[in-house]
């Protein structure tokens, strides 16, 4: 098997399609690979990896590009975006390394099952799964990745496997991301969902609304996931009119029940006082993405987060402090407190706190990491230290910051596990791991 038996486009530098083939949704930088194999099929995997291994390269993996790690200079990229196939079979979901979640999402619908997908359906939905995946519905169904019944995956050798519950690389695949092979396809499990009752409130009292949430969080069913930003809109005549030019709290909320007993939860949030928007609504799963309403992209951004084992209202002033980012907070706990069959590091934070600055494609960062440095002071007395692998983007992957998205006993075991499946590391223009 060699590139030259690659059905989909193989590229380099210079060539037409090069830059549209490595462009994704994270534009602040981009991998600039010596090669790109655009996979179409498991086969296609094999011949670039074989290729890669037998001249040197480093392999990247990019389907959509939402959680790009450190931009690739050179080696190969694999571009699995033209790996699309979803199918359903009874409460279980195949999906190739392409499929973004819509299709999952829309594939499910007809059986009465929804996947544990994130807020965005544009997102990847193999990439999101082996990260962890905390979904719309995490509080009640936990993390996708616990729900992982079988993973395609090609190794360093070139070897196409499926693994199963119980065989390490099973388990290594689902903490590890891109760090033992390229995954071709998935079986996930589905949930009996087909309607949520969900949607935005945005308040422009920013502080009431902000200690109202977290008010609000400390006593609520696993049913009630929710989370909530701080954004500051440009006065630009293509927003709409309620949003131009104002800071607003924007909570976000998906109720796994009864439309009744959503309402009934959410009195005390609407008591706050007056909402810009009011969105809160029955919808069916197919219009879940309209939650969160995240940009479509491409977007440049630069990330950061923390994990917080609390959010007392102390917590809560400090990061107001903070004007110039866009500021988020996600309720955790609930079932992706419990254990699980995936390396999923820090089970027990109750919240996330993300920060982040949209910049210029090709911006320099340094102004938004020292901004997002003291917002992370901000909060560390109520930090737990660690951090979870899909809010990882960027310059934030160095192996340092990965290390504490798990239990340093699964990072041990991880580790050797790299060292027994990719002792030359060949897959490590990613959240790294390096080998024991």
């Amino acid at each position: 098997m060699d590139i030259a038996d690659v059905k989909g486009p193989v590229l380099r530098p210079g060539d037409e399609g090069y830059d549209n083939e490595r462009a994704g949704f994270q534009a602040l930088a981009q991998h600039r690979p010596d090669v790109i194999v655009g996979a179409t099929d498991a086969g296609d995997v094999r011949a670039a990896v074989k290729y890669a291994a037998a001249n040197g390269l480093p392999v990247a993996v990019q389907a959509t590009g939402h959680g790009m790690p450190i931009a690739a200079e050179g080696g190969l990229l694999i571009s699995t975006r033209r790996m699309a196939g979803v199918r359903v079979h009874g409460d279980t979901a195949r999906f190739e390394a392409g499929v973004r979640w819509g299709r999952v999402i829309e594939e499910a619908a007809p059986h009465g099952l929804a996947p544990l997908s994130g807020s965005a359906p544009s997102v990847g939905a193999v990439s999101y799964t082996l990260g962890g995946g905390i979904g719309l519905m995490a509080r009640r169904h936990g993390y996708a990745a616990d729900q992982v019944r079988a993973i395609e995956v090609v190794t360093a050798d070139g070897e196409l496997r499926r693994e199963l519950p119980g065989s390490a690389l099973f388990w290594a695949l689902l903490g590890g991301r891109g760090n033992f092979g390229v995954v071709t396809a998935l079986e996930v499990g589905l949930v009996p969902v087909t309607h949520l009752y969900g949607g935005g409130l945005f308040f422009d009292r920013v502080a009431e609304a902000v200690h109202g949430w977290a008010a609000w969080t400390q006593d609520l069913p696993e049913e009630m996931t929710s989370s909530v930003a701080v954004i500051s809109f440009p006065d630009s005549p293509e927003l709409p009119e309620p949003f131009r030019g104002r800071r607003v709290a924007h909570v976000r909320v998906a109720y796994v029940g009864a439309r009744e007993d959503g309402e009934r939860l959410l009195a005390p949030l609407r008591a706050i006082g007056p909402r810009v928007v009011d969105d809160v609504r029955t919808m069916p799963y197919t219009e879940s993405g309209s939650i969160y309403s995240d940009p479509p992209g491409p977007l440049a951004s630069h990330n950061s987060h923390t994990l917080l084992r609390e959010l007392p209202p102390r917590a809560v002033d400090a990061l107001l402090g903070t004007e110039d980012a866009l500021l988020e907070l996600r309720h955790l706990g609930g079932a992706l407190a419990k254990p699980g069959q995936a390396p999923v590091g820090h089970r027990d934070a109750l919240y996330t706190q993300s920060t982040i600055s949209r910049l210029t494609p090709g911006a320099d960062t340094a102004d938004a990491r020292e901004l997002h440095a003291r917002v992370r002071e901000s909060v560390s007395p109520w930090s737990t230290g660690g951090r979870s692998l899909n809010f990882l983007y960027g310059g934030n992957t160095d192996p340092a910051q990965v290390r504490l998205a798990y239990e340093p006993d699964d990072y041990r075991r991880l580790q050797e596990l790299k060292g027994e499946w990719d002792a030359g590391n060949l897959f490590r223009l990613n959240a790294n791991i390096p080998p024991a």
